[in-house]
């Protein structure tokens, strides 16, 4: 294949490929949204919450941002906005959805956690464990779901998380289900 073969398969490849990118974008934004939308409806009942750190590719993402606000405008400028789906798209989720994203604030809340990949509620929460190295981090394992979350939280709010989660077994908000042989003389708390 030579170089004059390919470009009509690219240019017409290329069109289409950008259409897909969209549509998987489009359910990425979609995703994100209601994200948003949930968490402006639990931040009122926050229990105990932090900011969590920038994303380490954060800057590179906003790069991305200005660079397709430049080929949507150059799309437009050339009156060709039927072809700017997936440049459309990718706009909003890099410009818009992901740096509001990174301002969900991670912690407990009235009917779950939010972990640094996703809200857990208390009654999914079979089993929690610390790692200690090179941060803090809480580790929530779903009886739901086959998955483990983790939540990276600050040295100085560990004695309150922990008493947090201890006051969530208690009121058994939280069921921890373990392996082997259960005869009902250990105390759910105590995993904290």
């Amino acid at each position: 294949m030579g170089p004059e073969t390919l470009m009509p398969w690219f240019a017409w490849g290329a069109p289409r490929l950008l259409f897909v990118l969209g549509l998987g974008f489009l359910g990425a934004n979609l995703k994100v949204a209601v994200d948003l939308i949930r968490y402006r409806q639990r931040r009122q009942h926050a229990l105990l919450t932090w900011r969590g750190p920038r994303p380490v590719y954060y800057r590179l993402n906003m790069l991305l941002a200005v660079t397709l606000g430049l080929l949507l405008a150059a799309k437009l400028v050339r009156k060709e906005p039927d072809r700017a789906f997936g440049e459309a798209m990718m706009f909003v989720y890099y410009a818009c959805l992901f740096p509001l994203s990174t301002r969900i604030a991670r912690g407990f809340y009235g009917d779950g956690v939010w972990s640094d990949s996703g809200f857990m509620n208390w009654s999914e929460i079979s089993a929690v464990s610390w790692k200690e190295e090179p941060t803090l981090t809480l580790v929530l394992i779903s009886h739901v779901q086959s998955i483990a979350r983790r939540l990276d939280v600050p040295g100085h709010l560990y004695g309150q998380a922990r008493r947090l989660l201890r006051d969530r077994i208690q009121t058994n908000d939280i069921r921890m289900g373990g392996a082997g042989l259960d005869l009902g003389a250990r105390d759910d708390r105590d995993s904290i």
